[in-house]
């Protein structure tokens, strides 16, 4: 650590918390010169979340990224020597909790985690003696779970790292001159810099204001409670206050000091009542979730010394002993009383409302920021997950490729951009960020719905949809219908070809998503696709860029389509997109489903040279899937042009009237049937609906749903990015080989062509189930031989073909047709067969009519 701070450096990374010296460590690693980190707070022991939590690590998660990151930190950390790895058990003390724990086994076995096992209440307490037996129907063991001791790790990281750390250096400013970041002004001294890492967790929002970002990153106040010595527990040596003797301590000392005492046992939670609990020595730590969320506003938030108390409550005693969780009738005290009848005796020695931060989607927020060259996102991580973010954020600095060190990584679900432009907006994501909150140690059931800031965004159609009684789900702050209840009468007609899915499976699910998937293929129907975005890219140089970004050939004649990939240096899919040429130098790029727009599109504008103008149209185009046999029929009636197969080839664009209706349309379709994408101005929308509705009553014109969507594309073997495609995937193992043109010069073209002569390990391959028609969920393991090979990236029911379908990645020796495999799904084993792609219409006879 260096007493004066430099005027320049090459990367700032600003916070040394755990993600911050994560960061800077992982950069060192790399061979990145010339990096600083600052904290407003002393170092090791800053003063902020990562001193006053309780450094529990629970590894597994229903989310691949999330466990995988996990497990990275506690490799990382238990070498480094500042990881206990005692293991963790989650206990149950209901038979829906029992049920989510061997979800969690079988999560643990797909994502790779040693051992996880399922225990009785007996062998739960062999492990853990403190908790009551009865009060308990059994466990889930994860042997290489554990507790890090926080910061011991802080002083590793900075004792390890290459770079240069200040503490009490607080940000006053950053600068941003031409949309990159210029300098970091602190209260010591301004430094120059081309990158910069804001790390600042509960201050995120704060920073990123600095930079004219509103970063959704929602404060939320948290309980734990550290008893005195316990009888129970004297045979464990105490070090209380040890490790931090003769250090600048801020904030609560007596909880930093106890974070700082090794666990004597397993750590372990008790999510039925939103409890965690580890042994600090002799004494017993506690947490809660178990109390009402008490957000803090995020423009409130003190500095990382004293002054941090002014914006908390501090613990609040009545949130301890009365039940304010609004899903859970006993207190934190009660529930722990109950469950561990010792700790009832004791007073406590420290107690602490710390600082969470939450996403709207509970999720991370990093990578690089969208309106800012230069700068990036670290933010809303826990310590949990800090080593394997701070390793991704690292390679995708230096590399331009997200990844861990078994490969690429996922970042749809955590990229910084993901989010739409109304989560900035300070209510919106401190309500959603207090939901999570209370949903951290819920049971959130499968496709669940919130039920607050509904109706944000609309497309033209929304009145007419809920004449018809849509059920809308919410995706990405858009009312997007699954069914219709206007299509109940379909269910009757198509009784004997939808088969009942109950239990987990089933949960908000309708029988009328199976028939409108069956009508369209009989008849015709519209789906509104006003949430996928279309991109216009237009000047004298608009093709020479698309042709250096996309993957395929897009140097095609005016009207003519083509799907492509964006991918990113190491030939990891960013998006899958349908390129279309309009004219000479005008191109539209429409992309959907799991694509986010400001993910992909400002990639898109980043890339750009100044002769070419990049213009996102989010939400500004109000688009019809018209699909079904009778789609053309219908079309026909509706305009004068020319709408034959010879007329209007299959992926190919005109522009053209629907009625008065001015539309761009595209002969694609997402379903597998004939049909086309009909895009027009949003003004128009009504009128497009209205026309093609009227128009088509007589051949029993329906509207069709999302779950109708899911399981036609899955019929058909389309990709959906964020899904069955990410950043962790090339095109070869994504199996889309024909989306790339060697023959063309894109980025990641070098990486495609190192992994296609090595040979694809790893190929995405449809599977169906041999005698059962449930349909899976997604993340359980693919089993060859009893060993997990795989699993379930998508899944659904295929009405069409009779059968249950599931997408996963194999390795390639088990991808041939025929091959045989299981899959563990709610605790029972599916036997299931490899099948060739796609299962439904293989000569395409339906779409080239």
């Amino acid at each position: 650590m260096s007493a004066e701070l430099p005027s320049e450096a090459e990367t700032v990374v600003i916070g040394a918390g755990a993600v911050g010296c994560s960061v800077a460590y992982h950069l060192s690693e790399l061979g990145a010169e010339d990096v600083v980190v600052v904290d407003q707070g002393p170092l090791p022991v800053t003063g902020g979340s990562s001193v006053h939590a309780p450094g529990i690590i629970f590894q597994t998660s229903p989310s691949k990224i999330q466990t995988k990151t996990a497990h990275y930190t506690s490799r990382l950390l238990k070498d480094a020597g500042v990881y206990d790895e005692v293991g963790g058990i989650e206990l149950a003390r209901s038979e829906a909790r029992m049920d989510f724990l061997r979800r969690r086994v079988e999560w643990a076995e797909s994502y790779g985690l040693p051992d996880p096992q399922l225990l009785s209440p007996a062998e739960a307490t062999e492990h853990l003696p403190l908790v009551d037996e009865d009060e308990i129907l059994g466990g889930y063991y994860s042997p290489t779970d554990g507790r890090l001791d926080g910061i011991a790790a802080l002083q590793w990281y900075i004792e390890q790292s290459d770079a240069d750390f200040y503490g009490n250096t607080e940000l006053t400013d950053l600068d941003v001159a031409g949309g990159q970041i210029s300098a970091v002004e602190t209260n010591r001294g301004t430094i120059t810099c081309d990158r910069c890492v804001l790390a600042t967790n509960n201050w995120g929002y704060q920073t990123g204001k600095m930079a004219g970002l509103d970063l959704p990153i929602a404060p939320v106040e948290h309980q734990y409670v550290v008893t005195e010595p316990m009888a129970e527990l004297a045979d464990a040596e105490s070090t209380f206050g040890e490790n931090t003797e003769g250090l600048d301590v801020p904030g609560n000392r007596d909880i930093q000091e106890a974070m700082s005492e090794s666990p004597t046992r397993p750590v372990g939670r008790d999510q039925d009542n939103s409890l965690y609990f580890r042994t600090h020595g002799d004494r017993l730590g506690m947490g809660s979730y178990n109390h009402e969320p008490l957000s803090v506003d995020p423009d409130a938030m003190g500095t990382n010394t004293e002054d941090r108390q002014a914006s908390v409550r501090g613990f609040t005693t009545e949130h301890w002993e009365r039940p304010t969780h609004p899903d859970r009738e006993k207190s934190p005290k009660q529930a722990f009383d109950e469950l561990l009848p010792a700790s009832a005796d004791y007073e406590y020695a420290a107690t602490e409302n710390g600082i969470f931060v939450f996403t709207p989607d509970g999720m991370p927020a990093v990578g690089p920021t969208a309106a800012v060259d230069g700068l990036w996102s670290a933010l809303a991580i826990w310590w949990t997950h800090s080593g394997g973010y701070g390793r991704i954020v690292a390679e995708w600095m230096e590399n331009g490729v997200p990844r861990l060190p078994s490969g690429p990584v996922e970042t749809g679900g955590v990229h910084v951009r993901r989010f739409e432009p109304h989560a900035g907006e300070k209510d919106y994501f401190v309500d959603k960020g207090a939901k999570r909150y209370e949903q951290v140690y819920s049971i959130v059931e499968p496709r669940w719905q919130p039920d607050n800031h509904r109706g944000l965004r609309t497309s033209p159609f929304y009145g007419k949809q809920e004449e018809l009684g849509a059920e809308f789900y919410q995706s990405g702050g858009w009312e997007a219908p699954q069914w219709y209840e206007h299509n109940a009468d379909l269910v009757d007609r198509y009784e004997d070809q939808i088969p009942d899915q109950e239990g987990w499976q089933g949960i908000n699910r309708s029988a009328i998503e199976g028939a409108e998937h069956l009508h369209t293929r009989e008849a015709v129907s519209l789906f509104d696709m006003s949430s996928f975005s279309s991109i216009i890219v237009g000047g004298t140089d608009a093709g020479a860029f698309l042709q250096r970004i996309c993957s395929n050939d897009v140097d095609i004649p005016v009207g003519k389509v083509r799907y492509s990939l964006l991918l990113n240096e190491g030939g990891g899919i960013l998006a899958d997109v349908t390129v279309v040429r309009l004219d000479d130098d005008r191109y539209m790029v429409t992309t959907g489903g799991g694509n986010s727009p400001g993910i992909h599109g400002n990639w898109l504008k980043e890339h750009a040279p100044e002769t070419v103008s990049v213009q996102i149209d989010e939400g500004g185009m109000s688009t019809i899937g018209l699909w079904g046999p009778n789609a053309r029929l219908l079309l026909q009636r509706c305009t004068d042009a020319d709408v034959s197969n010879g007329g209007f080839p299959y992926f190919t664009a005109k522009e053209l009237y629907v009625g008065e209706v001015p539309v761009i349309a595209l002969r694609v379709s997402y379903v597998g049937e004939l049909g086309w994408e009909l895009w027009a101005p949003t003004e128009y929308g009504r009128r497009l609906w209205e026309t093609l509705w009227e128009a088509g009553q007589d051949l029993d014109v329906r509207p069709m749903g999302g779950g109708a969507l899911e399981s036609m594309r899955l019929e058909k073997g389309y990709r959906l990015w964020g899904t069955d495609i990410d950043t962790d995937s090339n095109p070869y193992e994504a199996g889309l080989p024909f989306a790339v043109d060697l023959d063309t010069e894109f980025v990641g073209k070098e990486a495609l062509e190192a992994a296609k002569a090595d040979g694809i390990d790893n190929k995405i391959t449809p599977i169906t189930l041999d005698e059962s028609t449930d349909i899976l969920s997604t993340g359980r393991p693919i089993l060859k031989d009893g060993e997990a090979v795989g699993y379930v990236q998508a899944a659904d029911f295929g009405y069409s073909i009779g059968e249950s379908i599931a997408y996963t990645y194999l390795p390639a020796a088990h991808t041939e047709a025929g091959t045989d495999v299981q899959v563990r799904c709610e605790g029972e084993l599916y036997d299931a067969t490899v099948r060739d792609e796609p299962l439904f219409d293989p000569g395409r006879e339906r779409i080239i009519r």
